[in-house]
This record gives structure tokens, C-alpha cells and sequence, in this order.
């Protein structure tokens, strides 16, 4: 079925009748080039929800976070058997997702949508005085405010001010919640997808193991109560680790590669990447036994504090996402494919009632 015949309009009784049909055209006057560092990568979702008799919608991330010093999208195209389909824009922080849906006399619903993007690995020297413009104040006031799961009242501003006690610059206090973060946390290997990011409970019950989700949303929540804006950003590994860590990568088939990293912003430096999530990881995954004074955990615990291997997608920096047209409660982030029928929200980690495949290939620039 060709794009044009698939993308039309219908009426489904009781999920998003207004959703809106757009297409996303890839981005203009930007040509990435090997020889300045950028890569370009193509990912493709096949999303197959097993429903019976029952009209469903589908809500599939799209790349939507742009950034020209390393994250370009260019664009996205899909097919499929959805009567309906298009692309949204979420309000508050741009995220922006394919929304397909199909009625109940639709047989076996199946859509495929593939990306394209361009990415280059990340390193700020914050060694140095930097000359980044300050983050003007409704930036500010997003990037510091509390979300349903990053409170920033309470045990978790008294934990904030406690780690970053005689940090004086920027810098200092955001190396501060780092270091704690990479000292004090552990990767759970049975921690369900990535977490959720449930700051408050990990650090009143001081159970503070988890996966992505939970350890770089806790250094954001903490970094946001310290008065220092900072986000999650809510992507995907599209590409084994050129330095060597197969921890730190994933080809080929990445329907499970899913990975949420951190930002903060530091004056004079801008938006910094940061990601003590994967320095955990590091520990548990590299190779049995290691510690954190292992050379290779170390090397990596340097390293990202400011710098980021981008063999990997960013999707939005989203919180608390109101899916359009959906009955149900905000996802807490938008990193996997979501679907729902009338009785329910259908669970985004379990193959059998859900099947999504994701994979991923780079291709000539």
C-alpha cells in the first residue's frame, strides 16, 4: 500500500477522532559529512499490536530532539494497514510521535515506520571558561520544575543540598551529584525495561538500584533541586561502541536497547551531557567482577561526565506525556512504542500482547 492511499481520513468511534494528518518531511540545510564526525543512521519500528475485535491506537516515538552540534532528525516515513494515521506534536516539550489507528473489523494491524538521523559524539571541556548565552527563563523554569516523579521538595532537596555542600560553581555542583550518583547507586539487571524513575521512593526507602530511568532521573530530580536546570533525554542504542564497550552499544536488532541519558546546564557550557547510568552499567555488564576501581570503570566514569559516544538516538527530553487521543494516565516518558484499546492501556514490555521489533543500520551520509 502506497504512503498516499494509507495516510486518510476516518472516524474511530471513542480513540482520538481528531487526530491530525501530517507528514514529516526530513530536515533542510543540513548535510552531515564523515569527515566532520557526523554518522548517519536509519531505524525502522514494525509495530503489530495482537488485539482482537477491538479498535486500538498506536503511539510510536519519533526522533524529535534537534541539537546542530550533534542531533539532527531527517525525517520519517511509514506504511502500513491503520486507516488512520499522522504525526503529533506533544505541548510542553515538543515530542513529537507517529499515532496510528485501526478500527475492530480491521484484521492483523501492522504499521512500519523508518527514521532517519545524524549524530556525532559529544565532548565539552568545562576545564575552560565556556561562552554558551544563558538559558533564557521559560527554558529555566521547565527545566528546574517538579514532574509527577522527579519531586524537588523534600527528601529530595535535602539529599541535593547535602551532596553539593561547598560546591561553589556550576561545575562543581554538578560533578558533585554525579560522583554521588556513580558511588551510591547499582544497576539492577531484573529492573523491568528501563524503570521508571521514581526518585522520591528510591531514596526514602534507600533502595537506590535500578536501570537508566531510575539512575539518571535521579541525577536530574537532584540536579533540578540544587537550582540547576537539567532533563532526561529518552532515546535508543542504534550502534555498537566504537571504544570497545560492548556494554555501551547495540546493532542490528535494538528492540530492547532503549536508553534514557541526562543533560544539564552549566553556565557558560550549555546543555552538558552527563550519564551515570551507563558508568553503573559499565560495572555490571563489561565483564564479571568489576568494581569502580577497575581501569575500564574508570576511564568511562571520566569520560561522561561531559561527553557522550553518540551511537545512539535521542527521542525528546519529555516527562509526564499525555498520549493524543488516549483514555488513560500520562507514561511517565515516551522511549517505547505504546498502544490502547478500550479496556486498557496494553503493556509496552510484554511481546505477547504487544509485538514491536526495532532495528537499526547506518548508512552512507
Amino acid at each position: 500500500m502506497d504512503r498516499r492511499s494509507f495516510i486518510r481520513a476516518s472516524t474511530l468511534a471513542g480513540v482520538g477522532a481528531a487526530l491530525p494528518l501530517r507528514s514529516m518531511g526530513a530536515s533542510t540545510g543540513f548535510t552531515p559529512s564523515p569527515a566532520s564526525g557526523w554518522r548517519v543512521f536509519e531505524i525502522t519500528t514494525q509495530v503489530e499490536p495482537v488485539v482482537s475485535g477491538q479498535d486500538v491506537t498506536v503511539w510510536i516515538p519519533l526522533p524529535s530532539h534537534e541539537d546542530p552540534e550533534w542531533m539532527r532528525p531527517m525525517g520519517d516515513d511509514w506504511q502500513g494497514n491503520a486507516p488512520r494515521a499522522g504525526v503529533v506534536r506533544e505541548d510542553v516539550y515538543g515530542a513529537k510521535m507517529l499515532v496510528a489507528q485501526w478500527r475492530a473489523a480491521d484484521a492483523a494491524p501492522s504499521i512500519v515506520v523508518t527514521s532517519r538521523f545524524a549524530a556525532r559524539d559529544r565532548a565539552i571541556d568545562l576545564s575552560q571558561p565556556g561562552s554558551a548565552p544563558a538559558l533564557d527563563a521559560a527554558q529555566r523554569a521547565l527545566y528546574t520544575q517538579a514532574t509527577e516523579l522527579l519531586p524537588t521538595d523534600g527528601i529530595v532537596r535535602d539529599t541535593a543540598l547535602k551532596i553539593t555542600r561547598g560546591a561553589g560553581s556550576d561545575v562543581e555542583r554538578a560533578r558533585a551529584i554525579y560522583e554521588w550518583i556513580c558511588d551510591n547507586t547499582e544497576r539492577n539487571p531484573k529492573t523491568r525495561g528501563c524503570g521508571l524513575g521514581d526518585i522520591r521512593s528510591m531514596l526514602e526507602s534507600g533502595n537506590l538500584s535500578g536501570k537508566c530511568a531510575d539512575l539518571n532521573a535521579l541525577y536530574v530530580g537532584l540536579a533540578r533541586a540544587a537550582g540547576l536546570p537539567a532533563r532526561d533525554v529518552y532515546g535508543i542504542r542504534v550502534a555498537d561502541s566504537k571504544f570497545g564497550y560492548k556494554s555501551l552499544g547495540k546493532s542490528g536488532d535494538i528492540t530492547k536497547a532503549q536508553h534514557c541519558r541526562a543533560e544539564v546546564w552549566l553556565a557558560g557550557h550549555g546543555w552538558v551531557p552527563v550519564d551515570p547510568a551507563d558508568v553503573r552499567k559499565v560495572v555490571l555488564e563489561e565483564r564479571a567482577g568489576l568494581t569502580l576501581d577497575d581501569d575500564v570503570v574508570r576511564a568511562a566514569r571520566k569520560t561522561l561526565f561531559g561527553a557522550w559516544e553518540t551511537n545512539w538516538l535521542a527521542y525528546n527530553v519529555a516527562h509526564d506525556v499525555r498520549l493524543p487521543g488516549s483514555s488513560g494516565p500520562a507514561v511517565p516518558f515516551l522511549m517505547y512504542p505504546q498502544a490502547e484499546t478500550a479496556a486498557g492501556r496494553l503493556d509496552a514490555l510484554d511481546a505477547s500482547a504487544f509485538v514491536y521489533r526495532i532495528t537499526s543500520r547506518e548508512v552512507p551520509a
